[in-house]
């Protein structure tokens, strides 16, 4: 008799705390999967608000992830809590982890503090023509680690973060409207003035070329071997390359038919009689 009740009682307590364990167990599944869901309908309500807002899409992505990622480790911390678990030292564990992945990972942290910045501060956006981290070209994709450059031969470039904002970096695309830069020399027997009022018809006949500021042109240079003119020219950013490779050679085609020429570098070498003689 005595040996039953003693294994009906052992069974009483096998009972009772699968009982109580299970509930938890329950209760820890039931948290993280109703948590689960509402981080996910705040993630989409906060992307949503922003899309509203009329954010950059990078920075509604960047957004989002972070706060599904800050959510869900509530969410955890939350279950783990209702089994019994010892949050208290489980976060004190994963900041002593987290501090030694981060001396291990410190030039990968490094590229996402960059991504940080790039996303808070946009010096530039997908899809503009960019010149930074040692390379140009236009941005494809900015992630945690790296930003995506596409160049103009079709080539993909990977630039980690943090070379990106480490250095300089040159947004051509950031504003409207460009100015294009010449320098034509003529020859020191040309007309001067001939030269100069057809570099200024050449510009102005240019309807890509903006009238206003008005083209510029002048003598820049007396130099070794010709007479410098520099031009200037402000057009639409899309239309930079076109309106520059159009103008060079118009300027040649035009200086052709009026007889004007286009000096290359020479050099007169004057030789003394007598070593004309020897």
């Amino acid at each position: 008799m005595n040996m039953e009740f003693l294994q009906h009682i052992e069974w009483s307590r096998v009972i009772d705390l699968g009982i109580v364990y299970g509930l938890k167990i329950l209760g820890a599944l039931a948290i993280f999967v109703l948590g689960k869901w509402i981080a996910k309908v705040l993630t989409r309500v906060v992307k949503k608000a922003m899309e509203h807002a009329k954010v950059e899409a990078t920075l509604v992505s960047f957004v989002g992830n972070m706060v599904y990622i800050l959510l869900m480790v509530v969410v955890i911390l939350a279950a783990l809590n209702n089994l019994g678990v010892n949050t208290t030292s489980f976060v004190a564990v994963m900041g002593a982890a987290g501090l030694a992945i981060g001396l291990a990972l410190q030039g990968t942290l490094s590229n996402v503090g960059a991504a940080v910045l790039l996303i808070l501060f946009r010096p530039f956006k997908v899809g503009d023509f960019v010149e930074a981290g040692g390379t140009a070209g236009v941005v494809e994709e900015i992630n945690m680690f790296s930003t995506i450059f596409k160049t103009g031969d079709n080539k993909v470039v990977i630039v980690p973060n943090s070379s990106v904002i480490g250095g300089n970096i040159v947004n051509y695309s950031a504003k409207e409207t460009r100015r294009i830069d010449w320098t034509f020399g003529i020859g020191y027997d040309d007309d001067l003035k001939l030269a100069k009022k057809t570099l200024e018809e050449i510009l102005l006949a240019d309807d890509r070329i903006h009238a206003d500021p008005a083209p510029f042109v002048a003598v820049s240079e007396l130099a070794d071997s010709s007479v410098n003119f520099v031009c200037r020219a402000w057009v639409n950013t899309p239309d930079y390359w076109a309106v520059n490779f159009d103008t060079v050679e118009k300027v040649k085609l035009v200086f052709d038919e009026k007889g004007i020429s286009i000096p290359y570098p020479q050099m007169d070498v004057h030789l003394d009689k007598e070593e004309a003689a020897a």
